[in-house]
């Protein structure tokens, strides 16, 4: 994630994403490096549908990225590794959000100046 500000909707879906405990051990899982979902399933204990299931919702949030590779023998993996993020929560990553979800300046005047002449 990069240093621009996140819209509250951004920021819910982390949120959301990283308040699951499961959640939160693949995460720790992967800080180690990449690692092709079974073997993560097998690391995890969980079973592979379950685990896409959560990393599907950590890879909306942008904390994870998967990708499919080839191996030696012609099968299809499917690694996942962390992405580049500084999470970071006060109230001024809130208030940002916030004012994210906002029309600009320009566009609330004129939306202003419609809800006047009606």
């Amino acid at each position: 994630m990069s240093e621009v500000a996140m819209s509250s909707e951004e920021l819910l879906a982390v949120l959301a994403a990283v308040g699951h405990a499961q959640r939160l051990r693949i995460l720790s899982e992967l800080a180690g490096g990449r690692v092709y979902v079974s073997e993560l399933a097998r690391r995890l204990g969980m079973s592979r549908p379950l685990l896409y299931m959560h990393i599907d919702r950590l890879e909306k949030a942008g904390l994870v990225a998967g990708n499919l590779e080839l191996s030696s023998d012609g099968k299809a993996l499917k690694y996942f590794e962390l992405t580049t993020f500084d999470l970071r929560l006060n109230i001024d990553t809130i208030v940002e959000a916030v004012r994210a979800d906002e029309p600009s300046s320009g566009a609330r005047d004129a939306a202003d100046a419609k809800e006047k002449r009606t």
